[in-house]
């Protein structure tokens, strides 16, 4: 309808399940003007279905050849966005599924934060991991770093949050032009966080909208821990390096306060911990992560190499 915002899907890919991935496409299709997916070099028979899911959803694919990781991608497929004259990216995981109001949902909500008076740098829906009872991602400010919000926070079906986890995030352009783009250089994990984190010092506002949901598995499995209420979320070996390294460089980075950073120094130890204890290859997971506090404490960057 006219005066609608032009919101732009883009969708960043590596070696998809493209079954998932392919409903995703065409429930972005039917919610947004246009969806990009930059597809960060899978190999070729998962790039021939991925080519075969765009065509069906009426999606431009761009095709890095290799992995350049996800802020790379994203950045890419955001100055698409903002070249193509979109007035919001909503950014997407391949493994995410919205729900068939999300967009619409997540519009309203930006409407109403902004009519608080706030400057808004994005909005983002409830994620809930299809694997679990429990989880639903919303994360708000409290003394020692972000924690699960709790159902009174909600006002007016809005969360003002810490910070968004990228899939199903919509980001208005005016906060991608003053806030800058992806820190690519940290190629993944806490990209958004960090993102979130000089979005909030330039004096914008994150909000999460209750009534807007997303499906999205967060890691590759949960573990139950006993005397924990929720599950935590087990990753690969590779990406222990990456959520270990790019810890150290959060708390180097001088966008916390004392308290966060003691806090995430805090939960680290915790994460090294259960990695070395609890979930299979425990050599490697240990090897991996040690290299990757090393890189941290180090100020390296980039892939893994």
């Amino acid at each position: 309808m006219p005066g609608t915002p032009r919101v732009v899907a883009v969708v960043v890919t590596y070696q998809p399940d493209v079954t998932l991935t392919a409903p995703l496409l065409l429930a972005l299709a039917d919610q947004c003007a246009d969806v990009l997916v930059v597809d960060n070099g899978s190999e070729p028979s998962r790039g021939e279905r991925l080519r075969a899911a765009c065509a069906a959803a009426g999606a431009e694919l761009v095709e890095l050849g290799r992995n350049e990781g996800i802020a790379r991608a994203q950045n890419i497929g955001i100055a698409r966005a903002l070249d193509g004259g979109a007035d919001a990216v909503l950014l997407s995981d391949q493994d995410s599924l919205p729900a068939t109001d999300m967009v619409e949902r997540l519009l309203d909500g930006l409407d109403r934060a902004t009519a608080r008076g706030r400057a808004v740098a994005a909005v983002g829906p409830v994620s809930t991991d299809t694997r679990s009872a429990t989880e639903q991602m919303v994360y708000v400010s409290r003394t020692w770093g972000p924690r699960r919000a709790r159902p009174e926070e909600s006002r007016d079906g809005l969360v003002e949050a810490a910070f968004l986890i990228a899939s199903g995030c919509l980001v208005t352009t005016a906060a991608l032009r003053d806030v800058g783009p992806m820190n690519e250089e940290w190629f993944i994990d806490h990209v958004d966080l960090e993102w979130g984190l000089r979005a909030r010092r330039a004096g914008y506002a994150l909000f999460a909208v209750t009534g807007a949901r997303l499906d999205h598995e967060l890691g590759d499995r949960l573990a139950k821990i006993p005397g924990r209420a929720q599950e935590v979320h087990v990753h690969s070996p590779v990406r222990t390096y990456f959520i270990s390294r790019n810890t150290v460089l959060l708390v180097r980075s001088g966008l916390m306060g004392w308290r966060w950073s003691v806090g995430y120094v805090v939960w680290l130890m915790k994460y090294v911990a259960f990695n070395v204890v609890v979930p299979a290859e425990r050599v490697r997971r240990a090897t991996l992560m040690t290299r990757g506090l090393r890189d941290g404490l180090l100020g390296r960057t980039g892939p893994l190499r």
